[in-house]
Order: C-alpha cells, then structure tokens, then sequence
C-alpha cells in the first residue's frame, strides 16, 4: 500500500513538473515578445528614432500590436499575472501613440481658393504612364513628382503640355535624383533644399496669395544611412520653421510616417498639418504597393499651414511603382485680422 501510494505521488509530481515546463516556456516567449515591443514603444515615448533597426519598425508601429497580443495571450497560458497586466499596459501604450498626431481644427477665415494637389513616387520613372493617366483623370492644380529621371521629364512634357501645365520647376538628373513640379497656378523659383534626392522649390501665386511650395524626398533610413535620412528630415524642418506663418504647402515622399519623430518635427515647427489626416485617412498606406492595402505605412504626405483646410484625400493605385499617388483637395483660407 504504502509503495503503490510513493509511486502515485511521484507520478503526480513528475506530472506537475511536466505541466510547469509548457507554462515556464510560454513565459518566457510572453517575455521576449514584450520586451521587445516595449524597446521599440520606448523610444516612440522619448520622441526619439533611435538606432537601426527601430526607425524601421517605427514605420510600421500599428503591426506592433501582433507581438503585443502574442506576448498577452502566452502570459494568460503561463498564468504570469505579472505577464499579463505588462502585455496589457503594452497594447494600452499602442493604442495611445496609434491616434493620429496633430490636430484637425478648420480655419475660421473665408475661403479664397482651391487646389488640386497630387504627389507621386513614380520608382525610377517605371510608373509615368500610370501617373500620366491618373494626372488627366484627377486634374490636379499643383502635382509633385518624385523619381522623375529624364525619361519621366520628357514623358510629362509630352503628355502633359504647357497648354495644361504651364509652370514647371525641376531637378533634371537620372534615377531617382530627378523631380519635378508641375502647375496650373504660376511659379516663382525658389531656393531648392539641397539634399541627396532632387528637392526642387517655389512660390504659387494662387490668386493673389503667394504659397510656398516644397517638393520633399529625403533618403530613406536604410540601416547605414539612418544619419543622412535624419539630416535630411531635419532641412525640411527648417524650410518649415522658415515660413513663419506663411501659406506653405511641403508634398512628397517624406519616407518617414507619423510615428518617426523627425518627422513630426517637421509639423511643428512650421505649424503644419497632414492632409490625409485632416481627411481622416492619416493611416492609410502609401508604400509598399507589393502587400496589402490594410498593411504598408503612409510615408507619402501632403503637409500644409493652418489656413488650409483639406477634402477628398485619395491614394490611388497607378501601376508599375512601389508607392500609391496621394491626392486631395485643399482650400486656402484667409486669414482673419
């Protein structure tokens, strides 16, 4: 009896050791899953980029929330009670920083004018055709073209004439160093931002009312080039600061999102606001086109100053190019006295 009793409670406790073993792995997992969504969360919470590989992920900061839910649901198997409220505290802090950055108040003043504007990256020139076409379908007043290399330029000036397009500025180069605007409402040339990526800059006389346009394509923060990306990020914020209230509009390939500090730089310190965001689109993907719609990060943008308010932002898809074109409509405001 006693033998048969030692050799029930052995087994039993070898059962328990072996229950123990899923439970002490699943914590672990839980672990190494939250801790590594909190390092890249903690920098979001410093309003810093960091090192490689966080501005990577950064642009991606809504696809935290699967590692996040894992790291929840391996805690509860574990029955790690302090697993379990660190994974909820980790989606809390997800929720918080994915609500979209800035504000979206409408300017009070009269409305004056309107524009179209469009930007697209259309990848080494392979998209113009599709570009060209959306261009005739969308009509827009203002379009900012980045990767415009020769080839592109000379597309563009076949296909969209200066009867359509009369005003053009641009940075003639082959690859994606080429850029280019194109306008309905006259240009001035401006002081071009001096940068890797052609940066080409203007004035629009829009009726009247002189708007600083800006043409943004920083590099991307590729793991060895995170320095010049940030340095260039940082010219764009002080052409913003620049304007000093002035009706500014900055369109491009910012290859940055909402989540990259250097790029909410740009927004405050020329009190400017994200189109899309205004449209209530600010997590709408523009890059990668190869995934998903619902997947991808929002690297393309139109920023513009407080006196305009922003309509029927759409991106589209052109064919041939790794970015979806953004546009939408903008209203200039003037501004009370």
């Amino acid at each position: 009896m006693t033998a048969d009793h030692d050799a029930e409670t052995e087994a039993g406790a070898q059962g328990a050791r072996g229950a123990r073993r899923p439970r002490r792995g699943a914590a672990w997992s839980a672990g190494v899953l939250l801790l590594g969504t909190c390092a890249v969360i903690g920098f979001r919470v410093a309003d810093s980029d960091g090192p490689t590989p966080v501005p990577q992920i950064l642009a991606f900061l809504p696809w935290l929330l699967v590692p996040a839910v894992a790291g929840l649901l391996l805690a509860a198997l574990a029955r790690w009670r302090t697993g379990m409220v660190w994974g909820v505290a980790t989606l809390g802090l997800l929720a918080w920083y994915m609500e979209p950055y800035g504000d979206t108040n409408d300017p009070s003043g009269e409305a004056v004018a309107e524009l179209r504007v469009m930007t697209s990256n259309v990848e080494f020139g392979r998209g113009t055709a599709g570009l060209v076409r959306a261009v005739r379908e969308e009509r827009p007043d203002l379009l900012f073209v980045e990767e415009c290399d020769h080839a592109c330029a000379a597309t563009l000036r076949k296909e969209l004439p200066r009867a359509d397009y009369p005003y053009r500025e641009a940075v003639a180069a082959y690859g994606p160093e080429g850029s280019v605007i194109l306008a309905k409402v006259p240009l001035k040339r401006a002081p071009r931002i001096a940068a890797t990526l052609g940066m080409p800059a203007a004035v629009a006389d829009v009726k009247g009312h002189p708007v600083r346009v800006q043409l943004a394509h920083p590099m991307p923060p590729m793991p060895r080039q995170v320095g010049l990306w940030r340095e260039e990020l940082g010219k764009l914020k002080e052409y913003a600061a620049a304007g000093e209230g002035r009706s500014t509009i900055i369109a491009g390939d910012f290859n940055a999102t909402q989540d990259h500090a250097a790029f909410r730089a740009i927004l405050d310190a020329g009190r400017l606001r994200d189109a899309a965001r205004l449209d209530g689109s600010s997590r709408s993907p523009s890059w990668p086109t190869a995934v998903p719609s619902p997947l991808g990060a929002q690297i393309d943008h139109v920023l513009a100053t407080p006196d305009f308010s922003a309509r029927d932002a759409r991106f589209l898809e052109i064919g041939d190019t790794d970015h979806r074109t953004l546009v939408v409509t903008l209203t200039l405001h003037r501004p009370e006295r």
